[in-house]
């Protein structure tokens, strides 16, 4: 009898070392995202898709009744659905955003960022999800600003680690820097700025909600937004550009631009005007 419960030991010892190796193996084959393919995105949260904005660039990404919202908002909400993720947007201000997204403080940048050369040298992009124009604003009742040489030695207010600022110091050495676009125009009708270059749809958004700027000339160039995330995550990035296609064939993406802006921002006039990059 004694022998054979120290048979019996033996096969539920053999027993539980199988069961303990066999939760070795599931656990080496997750990341805490549950499933294989949660685990090759790499997300930072098991089931959530992060994205991050400046939260301060109305239409596109801004707070109203205490939750971001905007059209960045609902196309992250868009792609982490095709994805079968839940859309987890945070805010990050936009001078330290590529530092946060190489931190692991969110999986993606979703915020309005535009594809530059220098740019993707830290991070990868995703195909584009919108398009958009960057323009000259200034109050409705200047006079002194007619077309872009005009802003030479004027005092100009960007967004700093905008691709507006570059552009800005090509015509002036007196920037005033802001963390909002939105501010920054409004802070062209007491003339503490002489004018602003940012997006053509941000400024018509202020136009259309009242404030009394209006926009110097054609577009200066043409920006392509994208999705920033981490040159690492090739999977991650394979699988944004996949959904990215997928709300644009099935018209989800024609939907929320046309709520947004009554057009579709991927089908933006670019002919003889500069892509930046």
């Amino acid at each position: 009898m004694k022998k054979k419960l120290q048979f019996l030991g033996v096969i539920l010892t053999a027993g539980m070392l199988m069961a303990a190796c066999g939760d070795d193996d599931s656990t080496d084959n997750s990341n805490g995202s549950g499933t294989e393919g949660e685990n090759e995105l790499n997300l930072l949260e098991e089931g959530k898709f992060t994205t991050a904005a400046s939260g301060l660039y109305k239409p596109f990404n801004y707070e109203e009744g205490g939750e971001l919202t905007g059209f960045d908002i609902e196309i992250g909400a868009a792609l982490a659905e095709e994805m079968g993720l839940e859309h987890n947007p945070v805010t990050n201000p936009f001078e330290t955003i590529i530092q946060g997204l190489i931190g692991d403080k969110f999986d993606v940048i979703l915020g309005s960022m535009a594809i530059t050369d220098e740019r993707a040298e830290t991070v990868a992009f995703s195909d584009p999800y919108y398009l958009s124009g960057g323009k000259i604003w200034v109050s409705e009742d200047n006079t002194d600003i007619t077309e872009a040489a005009d802003l030479e030695g004027k005092k100009i207010g960007i967004v700093a680690q905008t691709t507006y600022e570059p552009a800005a110091k090509e015509y002036t050495d007196d920037i005033q820097y802001y963390n909002s676009d939105v501010v920054a125009l409004q802070d062209l009708v007491p003339g503490r700025v002489d004018a602003v270059i940012t997006a053509d749809v941000v400024g018509f958004e202020a136009q259309n909600a009242g404030l009394a700027i209006k926009d110097i000339g054609d577009n200066l160039w043409i920006e392509e937004a994208a999705v920033a995330v981490r040159q690492e995550d090739t999977a991650l990035l394979e699988e944004v550009n996949r959904a990215l296609d997928a709300i644009i064939e099935n018209g989800t993406y024609a939907e929320i631009s046309e709520k947004w802006f009554g057009t579709n921002l991927l089908e933006v006039e670019t002919e003889g005007i500069e892509i930046l990059r």
